[in-house]
């Protein structure tokens, strides 16, 4: 046994354990014969620092890895980077420009020889951050997405797929960032609030018989508008449906067409349609039969006007930013009189109405991203979808929290082909080569490629690379030796057992985990997918660094230690709800780990070791069998709970067992014994040592530090904690008559104690109870814990009837009659108790008035009518406190 130090210190032990544990390899241990488990990691960016995301989510991965080890099984925990095609980019780019240096000015290979050298030196920071968030992954087999085994996987699955018809080149719009030149995912748009402006435009028939109004938010894209779209049922519009516009500026002829997308509620019930500049547009302009590759497009990459296919929009226009062409445009329209002026509620006139616009946003270069036409390379993401929903509606694949599932399957069953190149240097080149008549050879190699093309055809590769998701797609997979492996199970990993992911990717990678995996494995890639919530800020607004509300993970590991904001996450952890931080609990959790630090110095004061047994210890006292049965169901609880996922299930009653079954009651009641008042000590300090012991391996996936260091400080192990043996609920061990009797106890004591607070006895005041209606039962038991009742309640049986004033307590049948003349001044104590119940009383009904009031219901912030909601309930419970007190002085 290793005495504790009087304080607990987390920082000390923190950095000695994770490296005691890596180099040992216990995060793998040697298992052959165990039952196979595994969960990948998902991998963050090279690039990356943990953020509250990050913990949050590894935090709920690494309990699920470490329970199961401690069950036995052979558990691994996939784990590595992502290469992040832009950010990585990014990151180098911006080191070269601060050396004065442009990528243009060196040749794609010695760029990357540059990326690949940044990687060696600076990347991958963020897992040295996950070592100190205490995640126990394999690093001995830490994987890359452009590690030479995987790029091998990325590379075959390009390949297969376009061989099996199931990707392809075409012309379709693309998220386009201009700042970075490349396509981006919707997950890299950021969509903000932008004041702007809301236009009016007239457009003249071509047959000089009038104008039909439309209106736009950016004007601009008028130069390459081709038609106008009305309702098939607008009865406004019905006689103009096939004839055509002339358009302002360019002159061009445009057709009127009939189609659902114009809402005749809407502005005048006429849409300006823009195929090449407008994702909806897109589509009508499909429906109304423009192919893609007929589509006008009038931005450069830079999103600089350039001249469309038809060359009428004029040179004054070309070459302006989109900013520069909007005033342009609009100063044109208004010099043909064909803009229609803004009259605002003062009778002043503008050109165009102020409005609120929600403009999406590159949320790496914060420009505003266009939709832009392109030539792209697409995955049939609709095919490909159809074996994953079937997965998910037969149960192969099941979603936690199950309320997901309509998002999913909605989402799936109106599935858009998935854009997959991106125009970036760094990342998975595409294996695509083209010939100089256009033809395309894709091969996972040149000489491949050439073979097909024969010899003597000049093959140029796409310069292109792939989407970073469509690598990460294989993570479940290609991580764990796919395709070299040819064992469809690869060895009982797959699939997964269970994938943990917030909600917000479940399209972005999830998904098409789903759709990866079922294709090229035939099966599921995961058993299990637990998509948890977000990290808020306390006030329940989305953390974002534009307003400051971030926090830090590592400086609350500083400030309390891994474990106390691993115990955090994983309490606050609800199934379908996200989490509003809250330092204080934090601290709280600190203050847990400290108690249990405190309750293990006084088992080594009073000769309390560590455990021989798996099994608990013969008990034959009453309080040893209640804290037996107490912590057999708590392993119940804990198992239960985790088995649905309930990670906040699992850590609640871990604390209340610990905080208040074992620290505040079992370790008062044991104290006579052990200071050898009575018998029994020999049995209660076994019992101790084997509930300590039990306590440990129960906490070790929430808290694994704290609790390692108490293992061994409590005596001689012959293995660390982190491959210890789960508890066993054995029900035999349950005495249902010892936890009736302590519980009673428990209860008595408790009642007594509130009694004395709410009626301010003071605390060292010793009080004679007399019993009323008690049975034999009771009387026996009054007997028996005598002692335990004069120390924790500070209360000594007395004999008759008590006379004058005092207080009541009623447990079961009997009542408990504390006498308090001469201990308090009783009418004070009455006058007391009245004034607050009518203080508390004219709160509660206030709030009440409010909750009642519709008006405030509706219009006031969601956090404020919960905090409503939470205060009058205090009020209320507050009130028949008080009321309770009162009754009690009869």
């Amino acid at each position: 046994m290793t005495e504790l130090p009087k304080t607990f210190d987390p920082a000390a032990i923190e950095a000695r354990w994770y490296g005691h544990w890596e180099e040992k390899g216990l995060f793998r241990p040697d298992r052959p014969n165990a039952e196979p488990w595994t969960i990948v990691n998902p991998p963050p960016n090279v690039t990356g620092n943990l953020h509250i995301g990050h913990a949050l989510d590894n935090t709920l991965q690494d309990i699920l890895v470490r329970h199961a080890r401690l069950k036995g099984k052979d558990a691994l925990w996939v784990v590595g980077t992502d290469h992040a095609g832009i950010a990585t980019q990014m990151v180098v780019e911006r080191q070269m420009n601060a050396r004065g240096e442009k990528r243009a000015d060196f040749t794609r290979d010695q760029f990357l020889e540059k990326v690949w050298t940044w990687k060696a030196e600076s990347g991958g920071q963020i897992t040295g951050q996950l070592r100190r968030l205490g995640c126990s992954m394999d690093w001995a087999n830490e994987r890359f997405t452009m590690d030479e085994g995987f790029s091998k996987a990325v590379l075959k699955v390009f390949v297969d797929l376009y061989r099996q018809g199931l990707l392809y080149r075409d012309k379709r719009l693309v998220n386009w960032d201009a700042g970075l030149g490349t396509a981006i995912s919707d997950l890299e748009v950021e969509t903000r609030e932008v004041k702007g402006s809301f236009w009016r435009l007239r457009y003249p028939l071509a047959d000089g018989s009038g104008f039909i109004e439309v209106a736009t938010t950016r004007p601009e894209t008028m130069l390459a508008d081709m038609a106008v779209a009305v309702h098939p049922d607008d009865a406004r519009y019905t006689a103009l449906i096939g004839k055509q516009v002339r358009l302002p500026i360019t002159g061009r002829l445009i057709p009127i067409v009939a189609d659902e997308h114009a809402d005749p509620e809407l502005g005048s019930g006429a849409v300006k349609i823009t195929p090449g500049h407008d994702f909806n547009d897109f589509e009508v302009g499909r429906r109304a039969g423009i192919e893609a590759r007929d589509m006008l497009n009038m931005l450069d990459g830079k999103a600089h006007i350039c001249q469309t296919s038809d060359g009428l929009i004029p040179d004054a226009f070309l070459g302006l930013s989109t900013a520069d062409a909007r005033k342009a445009v609009v100063a044109r329209l208004k010099d043909e009189g064909v803009l229609i002026p803004h009259i605002d509620k003062d009778g002043e006139e503008h050109d165009a109405e102020p409005r609120t616009i929600q403009t999406p946003f590159g949320d790496r270069s914060g420009v505003v991203i266009e939709p832009w036409l392109t030539d792209q390379w697409y995955v049939d993401a609709k095919t490909l979808a159809q074996p994953a929903i079937q997965a998910v509606r037969g149960g192969d694949i099941k979603i936690v929290p199950q309320a997901w599932e309509k998002t999913f399957f909605n989402w799936m069953e109106n599935i858009q082909p998935w854009c997959v190149s991106r125009q970036l240097w760094w990342g998975h080149q595409i294996p695509a080569w083209f010939a100089e008549d256009g033809r395309v050879f894709v091969a996972e190699s040149e000489e491949e490629a050439q073979a097909e093309a024969g010899e003597g055809v000049v093959l140029t590769r796409d310069p292109d690379v792939l989407d970073t998701w469509f690598s990460s797609a294989l993570w479940p997979f290609a991580t764990l030796g796919w395709p070299d492996n040819g064992d469809k199970t690869l060895a009982g990993r797959y699939p997964n057992d269970v994938l943990i992911s917030g909600f917000d990717i479940l399209f972005f990678w999830d998904a098409r985990m789903m759709m990866q995996g079922m294709h090229f494995m035939e099966d599921v890639p995961f058993k299990t997918l637990y998509l948890h919530g977000l990290v808020r800020a306390a006030d329940g607004s989305k953390m974002s660094k534009s307003k400051g509300n971030t926090v830090d993970p590592l400086g609350l590991i500083d400030q309390y230690g891994a474990d106390a904001l691993r115990f955090f996450m994983a309490a606050m952890e609800s199934q379908g709800r996200d989490i509003k931080m809250d330092e204080r609990r934090v601290e709280g959790y600190r203050n847990f780990a400290t108690k249990l630090w405190n309750a293990a110095r006084f088992a080594q004061a009073n000769g309390i070791g560590a455990s021989t047994t798996l099994e608990a210890p013969n008990a034959s006292l009453a309080v040893n069998k209640w804290i037996i049965a107490e912590t057999v169901k708590t392993v119940q609880a804990v198992d239960l709970a985790l088995a649905d996922y309930r990670f906040d299930g699992a850590a609640n009653a871990i604390y209340q067992f610990v905080w208040s079954r074992f620290c505040d009651w079992y370790l008062e009641l044991i104290k006579p014994v052990l200071q050898g008042g009575e018998e029994g000590g020999e049995e209660t300090r076994a019992v101790a040592g084997w509930v300590l012991d039990q306590i440990l391996v129960l906490l070790h996936p929430f808290m694994p530090f704290i609790t390692e260091e108490l293992w061994h400080a409590m005596g001689a192990r012959d293995h660390d904690l982190i491959v210890a043996q789960w508890p066993m609920a054995d029900a035999r061990a349950l005495d249902p008559e010892a936890e009736r009797e302590i519980d009673w106890l428990i209860r008595l004591v408790s009642e007594i104690r509130a009694a004395r607070t709410e009626l301010n006895v003071p605390p060292g005041a010793r009080l004679p109870m007399h019993v009323r209606d008690a049975n034999e039962g009771t009387t026996a038991r009054l007997t028996r814990h005598a002692s335990a009742l004069a120390r924790l309640a500070r209360v000594d049986a007395a004999e008759g009837e008590a006379s004058g004033g005092a207080a009541q307590v009623v447990v079961d049948e009997a009542t408990f009659v504390l006498p308090l003349e001469g201990v308090i001044d009783l009418d004070a104590e009455r006058q007391r108790l009245t004034k607050a119940i009518a203080a508390v009383e004219k709160e509660r009904d206030a709030l009440s008035g409010r909750l009642s009031n519709a008006s405030f219901v509706e219009r006031a912030k969601p956090e404020a009518v919960e905090k409503a909601k939470a205060d009058h309930a205090d009020k209320m419970a507050e009130a028949a406190r008080l009321h309770a007190a009162l009754g009690r002085l009869g």
